[in-house]
């Protein structure tokens, strides 16, 4: 039988083939003979209890300026696909959590990866939070006087949206900052929701080691080093990828938070670790892939499509 898969994703014509993870994995699909199609999110609609994507037929090859071919748009039932790789990137905003309440629907014979109700209840920066033992210590709030006693207890402290994503609007503030109060009315007239506050951890100036989990078992991974005078690693911030091996403690992250995200169906799922502390669980739209097997590491893509192979023949002999 011939595997077929939908990918719901941002427009292919502007992604970055060299670093995005969604194309590692259409290489890699292709590469096995599935037949894939192609829609974004906005082409996802309802009727009645259809769920219908307006969809092409796709083709890619790894050459930069020339990566895709699409065919003719046309109506897809998404319950006739195996496979529906969700790899829309964030905002995690309410157009995201929409099309996770109608990818649900199609649950029964037809895979989504992730699985949507755990990714609608999992943002990347409040899931963490339930390990806060391998965290650094962390407030999640916008109250002043919450923020002002942290930072009292802390010093230096990391500031950032809640459901920010790659990089933008995270700032260190240090013990006496003059731009706290600046910053704080920024933050309370761009981000209605709460933020993240965390304890500073200088070890970033080694890298944030980005960690790729398979089903709950680490798969690859690899270390982000911010560029000079930025305390950002995230690559399309400018940080730099080395080749990295498992530390004991990384280890042990990895096998306190596997089970958990087995259980909840999060096959692809992106770890960051900074100094032995879990920072970040990226389970919407999580990247690595080409980095972890450029900088020598394994082709992940493979591990994550020999694990949906395996759960979509699951749900097919249950259906």
């Amino acid at each position: 039988m011939v595997m077929k898969v939908a990918v719901q994703m941002d427009p292919i014509e502007r992604i970055n083939i060299a670093g995005d993870s969604t194309f590692a994995l259409l290489l890699e699909a292709q590469e096995r003979g599935f037949e894939l199609e192609f829609y974004t999110p906005d082409r996802l609609s309802l009727r009645g209890s259809d769920v219908i994507a307006v969809a092409q037929s796709l083709r890619v090859r790894d050459v930069k300026g020339d990566h895709f071919d699409l065919g003719a748009p046309r109506e897809i039932f998404l319950r006739d696909m195996n496979v529906i790789l969700l790899r829309q990137d964030p905002p995690f905003d309410l157009a995201y959590i929409t099309s996770t309440h109608l990818l649900e629907k199609i649950g029964g014979r037809t895979l989504v990866v992730n699985d949507p109700v755990s990714v609608r209840n999992a943002p990347e920066k409040l899931f963490v939070m339930d390990f806060p033992q391998l965290m650094p210590p962390t407030l999640i709030t916008r109250d002043k006087t919450a923020i002002d006693a942290f930072r009292a207890e802390h010093g230096e402290v990391v500031m950032k949206p809640l459901h920010g994503f790659g990089g933008a609007a995270v700032f260190r503030l240090m013990k006496q900052d003059a731009n706290y109060g600046s910053l704080f009315d920024l933050f309370a007239t761009s981000f209605r929701e709460q933020w993240v506050v965390q304890k500073y951890l200088p070890a970033v100036a080694q890298g944030d080691k980005r960690i790729i989990l398979v089903d709950g078992e680490p798969a690859g991974a690899v270390n982000r080093v911010p560029a000079e005078n930025d305390i950002r690693s995230n690559m399309v911030r400018g940080g730099a990828a080395e080749a990295t091996e498992l530390s004991p403690r990384e280890r042990e992250i990895c096998a306190t938070i596997g089970p958990e995200l087995k259980k909840r169906g999060l096959v692809f799922v992106g770890i960051d670790v900074i100094g032995g502390f879990l920072t970040e669980i990226n389970v919407t739209s999580p990247t690595g892939i080409r980095a972890i097997k450029r900088t020598g590491g394994p082709d992940v893509a493979v591990a994550i499509w020999d694990a949906v192979v395996n759960k979509a023949a699951e749900l097919e002999a249950v259906g």
